[in-house]
């Protein structure tokens, strides 16, 4: 690879980020190319998100885990995601998006096969966290990549099909996750990273070309990274943790205490040391800064609320996971058309107007999900899906640009590791907080629904344990001998409890959707799109 410095502003054809077409080695660093071989990768770790929450029973029972080791298997996995991602930004930086890709699709596909050959609980959970760390490495990267293949005014396009792919990958997670565990093991759904992780490295062998700032920083702000790894920690460990201990428990403050502690001591430190992992100037520009926030915001409503959703379908509906695949297809497929809609769209007036016009739809499919009950059909809930699909699309696509496009080049990987934190962190902290809001309903409701079914009361552990059934839509096993009415009337009460805590949930979503909306006003088109010079 040639070190020759190419400088995209004074070139005689438009700014293209990568080099000049001219100068590519057969297809080497074409944008399309490049955007297929990313989407591979990012693909295989978005599937992974959701496809391994279908398989976790079946690990639990077929390992003989615990329930507190198969929350590992989850916890973990996005603990090392969420703790690493803008450090694996950094890394990105320095050594080049182009090889960072390369080693996470390899080591996540490797660590998969490890995973799949386990034979304990404490194997899978060593190599989920490995596992979380090389999808850490893949996502700024893939970002990074995306920046320097295309073009400013083709930037949006990319980021959209690339979004779609995403959101298609979390959604499809059900349904090949249930055909898989159903149909042959819970090993072959770790297995299936292999072949994909192999073609994503074979493409990019091929078909990347690397791209990195000519101010990129030579050094690691070690201690930058030791402070904000500790926060970011004490941050998602807290908020996973905070449903079982309880928010006011002195465990779930001290870990959230010690994370703003820790993130203080961070930003003095980016103050002084000499070559910061996050320069704090990065925040002086409100579009990034309120683009970081929306997409925290966005991932609470969304991530939180959609949690409840595949208990609503098969606990309350009794479907298959198969079949709640299937009724979520609506939402996947508005995503799949959605996000390359919204980068044309955004590409043409900007990413304001479909950030705020997106959000809102997302309030009113909240608010709509909000109004189902136990009764309702597949005609109303896909009405609220197709919503749903339509107004996250346009937000994912716009957020990643404003903050990625307003980042200087040399921080693009830092600013595709911010991205990909924000999400994570909404995430959780909606699971989390909008879990906390539901268990509070359902355990208020759930006796006066018992009652006026005109059923016994359930006291002592037993009825703690028929409070947590029912906060995930779960009937309780009929004893023996029981009348088939008394049987329907537990499962009624149950369910209806369920249904009055999700609908609180997605009430609280729509709050904070419409508040993301407000957020939207303050973004717009990335400043720094153009770049400056580059090596290629």
């Amino acid at each position: 690879m040639s070190q020759s410095v190419v400088n995209t502003e004074k070139a005689d054809l438009p700014p293209q980020r990568g080099g000049l077409p001219g100068e590519r080695r057969g297809l080497q660093g074409h944008p399309w190319l490049t955007l297929l071989t990313v989407a591979v990768g990012v693909m295989m770790v978005a599937l992974d998100g959701t496809v391994v929450a279908i398989a976790n029973p079946v690990i639990q029972t077929d390992l003989g885990a615990s329930p507190a080791d198969i929350q590992w298997v989850t916890s973990g996995y996005l603990l090392a995601l969420a703790v690493f991602l803008i450090t694996a930004g950094k890394i990105g930086d320095r050594f080049g998006h182009k090889a960072t890709f390369l080693v996470g699709a390899t080591g996540f596909a490797a660590t998969s096969a490890a995973i799949g050959f386990a034979t304990n609980i404490q194997t899978v959970i060593a190599f989920r966290v490995l596992q979380g760390l090389f999808g850490a490495l893949l996502q700024p990267a893939a970002l990074g990549l995306l920046r320097g293949a295309f073009p400013a005014e083709k930037l949006n396009m990319a980021i959209g099909i690339w979004a779609g792919v995403i959101g298609a990958s979390t959604a499809a997670g059900p349904i090949v996750g249930g055909l898989l565990v159903e149909h042959v093991s819970w090993q072959s759904v770790f297995f299936i990273n292999v072949p994909v992780g192999l073609a994503a490295l074979l493409l990019g062998l091929w078909i990347l070309r690397d791209v990195r700032a000519e101010n990129a920083v030579k050094s690691f702000d070690v201690p930058g990274i030791v402070l904000l790894s500790l926060a970011m920690f004490a941050l998602v460990w807290g908020i996973i943790k905070a449903p079982t201990w309880g928010w006011g428990d002195s465990a779930t403050l001290l870990f959230l205490g010690g994370a703003i502690l820790a993130m203080v001591l961070f930003a003095l430190w980016q103050t002084r040391a000499k070559e910061p992992l996050i320069p704090l100037g990065l925040f002086r520009s409100v579009p990034l800064s309120a683009g970081t926030l929306l997409m925290i915001l966005m991932a609470f409503a969304f991530f939180g609320a959609i949690f409840f959703v595949t208990f609503y379908l098969q606990n309350v509906h009794g479907m298959t996971p198969v079949q709640a695949g299937v009724h979520l297809l609506p939402m996947t497929g508005m995503m799949i058309v959605g996000a390359p809609a919204a980068g044309a769209a955004i590409g043409k007036i900007g990413p304001r107007i479909p950030i705020v016009t997106g959000m809102l739809l997302t309030t009113v499919a909240m608010y709509g999900m909000s109004t189902l009950d136990t009764g309702s059909g597949t005609g109303v809930m896909s009405l609220w899906f197709v919503l749903m699909g339509l107004g996250i699309s346009p937000v994912m696509v716009g957020a990643t640009e404003v903050i990625v496009g307003n980042a200087p080049m040399e921080l693009s990987g830092v600013a595709g590791g911010l991205q990909q934190s924000a999400m994570q962190v909404g995430g959780s902290l909606g699971t989390a907080v909008l879990g906390a809001v539901m268990a509070s309903k359902v355990s208020s409701a759930l006796p006066g629904n018992w009652s006026r079914a005109g059923l016994p009361p359930v006291e002592g552990a037993q009825g703690e344990q028929l409070k947590q059934a029912a906060q995930l839509g779960i009937a309780p096993p009929a004893p023996q001998g029981t009348p088939e009415q008394a049987v329907h009337a537990m499962a009624d009460a149950v369910h209806s409890s369920f249904v009055s805590g999700m609908s609180m949930a997605f009430a609280v979503a729509a709050v904070v959707a419409f508040a993301a909306a407000l957020l939207g006003l303050l973004t717009k088109r990335g400043a720094n799109d153009a770049g400056p010079a580059v090596h290629v």
